[in-house]
């Protein structure tokens, strides 16, 4: 069973890094830096480069410091899915988003000394942080394992169990 899953997980990597690599080069190919293209009155597609890690922090680390750390987030991740139990899917589907979503953007700082961002989520008078897939790929990852693990504790919080869902 762990071949089926570990295939699974190598498709999902596979699909968040490929997909937000063609959109990455699409947007950088495709548009000015800073150009902003309003697709909705709340929603654009603006080019920026980001020298940091998610919403601009640890930018004054550099290049090789945030490579080696996202290195070592992929492989803590890594072992989070591995050591998680198969019943846990949707964990282990979120720790593939996540390890898909920082390959995506452990590319881009590779090749390029920055994370190509070009999501913009914005009112008038506001606006939320420059972002891109595979931020939005770790984002989603992160919330499907809070969520299975929110209810796998209700679940044994309601049946006086103690599974901690490993293997």
């Amino acid at each position: 069973m762990k071949s089926k899953a570990f295939y699974s997980l190598l498709a999902v990597i596979a699909f968040a890094t490929v997909s937000d690599q063609i959109v990455k080069y699409f947007i950088e190919t495709g548009m000015d830096y800073q150009q902003q293209i309003d697709l909705l009155p709340f929603f654009a597609l603006f080019r920026v480069h980001n020298d940091g890690i998610a919403f601009s922090m640890l930018s004054g680390f550099g290049d090789t410091a945030l490579i080696a750390l996202t290195i070592i987030v992929i492989c803590f991740v890594s072992y989070l899915w591995w050591s998680t139990a198969s019943t846990r899917w949707i964990s282990r589907l979120g720790f593939a988003l996540i390890i898909g979503g920082a390959i995506g953007n452990l590319i881009d700082r590779s090749l390029h000394g920055y994370v190509i961002d070009y999501f913009l989520f914005h009112l008038p008078s506001w606006s939320f942080a420059v972002f891109n897939l595979a931020d939005a790929y770790i984002s989603v990852g992160a919330a499907l394992v809070v969520i299975e693990e929110i209810f796998v504790w209700l679940r044994d919080r309601r049946t006086g169990g103690g599974q901690t869902g490993k293997n």
